[in-house]
């Protein structure tokens, strides 16, 4: 399993958009194939700081989905607003306790 974690941070006035524009987008991003899980976290101090996490079967998948019309039209969208540069994390899961 292949672990991404993306930091992105907005300037207040455009939170509302984004959020627009990712609960347009979340099903065809989880259901994209490969992608396995997807979740969204708002920081609880930077409420203008957002992760988001998801699990894809491969590095593959990850960047087939990057190539993709879906992440182009998303990414375009979301770019202009950020107000600092987004940081991502490819990982792998070392341990899972239920």
């Amino acid at each position: 399993m292949f672990v991404r974690i993306v930091k992105m941070s907005f300037n207040e006035i455009h939170i509302d958009e984004f959020l627009r524009n990712f609960h347009l987008n979340k099903e065809r991003i989880r259901n994209f194939e490969g992608c396995r899980f997807l979740e969204l976290y708002r920081d609880k101090t930077n409420s203008n700081i957002f992760f988001t996490y998801s699990y894809w079967n491969t590095e593959a998948d990850l960047n087939a989905y990057r190539q993709s019309e879906l992440f182009k039209n998303v990414w375009s969208k979301t770019k202009p607003l950020f107000n600092d540069k987004p940081e991502a994390w490819s990982v792998d899961k070392v341990v899972t306790l239920d």
